[in-house]
């Protein structure tokens, strides 16, 4: 139980310094005040992704304030693996925070794209794709490591691979909008890891 008090505050002070980062930057993309359209992502992922990631994150949140609330999924983990959840978690905390300050105002939770929407290739984006979703990967892989928690790692893996079936939508919505320039973008970038044979040629 006391390595649980301990894993805790750790995922807590995560949360106090990576949470509000999130928070400021989704208010700021939603001064447009636009309307977005998210019937477009499909039914399925409609009706399925968001409730899969809020139970995940409640069962985090349950986790930061009382471990033993968590206790009838966890699983026995040797502290290692459970800081190495911690320093990933870090890493993605370094990357989410990097990738809203390049995304801006385009930032949305839906495929659908604003109508100041701009490409942006900078920052993680020179690299990736969709970054912000290698971040929500590894948020998922610490969360589910540091709580050693199984029902944290399935509601988290469940909510990734819905986030992975949107994506091909999304970038459908964007070769609508940008055509050629995003065409060639997605020939010289990798959709989740860095496509380093394209930079080379």
């Amino acid at each position: 139980m006391a390595d649980d008090k301990t894993f805790r505050m750790a995922l807590a002070v995560g949360l106090l310094i990576f949470m509000p980062i999130a928070v400021y930057r989704r208010v700021r993309s939603q001064a447009t005040g636009e309307t977005l359209d998210r019937r477009q992502e499909g039914l399925p992922i409609l009706l399925t992704l968001r409730p899969i990631g809020i139970a995940m994150m409640l069962a985090v949140l349950a986790f930061v304030i009382n471990p033993a609330w968590m206790a009838w999924s966890s699983v026995p983990l040797p502290a290692w693996i459970r800081w190495t959840g911690i320093g990933i978690g870090a890493i993605g905390g370094v990357l989410l925070t990097w990738t809203l300050s390049h995304l801006g105002e385009n930032l949305t939770d839906t495929v659908v794209t604003r109508r100041k929407h701009t490409m942006i290739t900078t920052g993680p984006y020179a690299w990736v794709r969709h970054p912000f979703y290698v971040s929500a990967a590894l948020a998922i892989a610490a969360n589910a490591l540091a709580t050693a928690n199984w029902f944290i790692f399935v509601t988290g893996f469940l909510a990734f691979s819905l986030m992975v079936i949107r994506c091909r939508t999304e970038e459908e919505k964007l070769v609508e909008r940008f055509d050629e320039e995003y065409r060639a973008y997605t020939r010289r970038t990798g959709r989740f890891v860095p496509r380093f044979s394209a930079r080379r040629q």
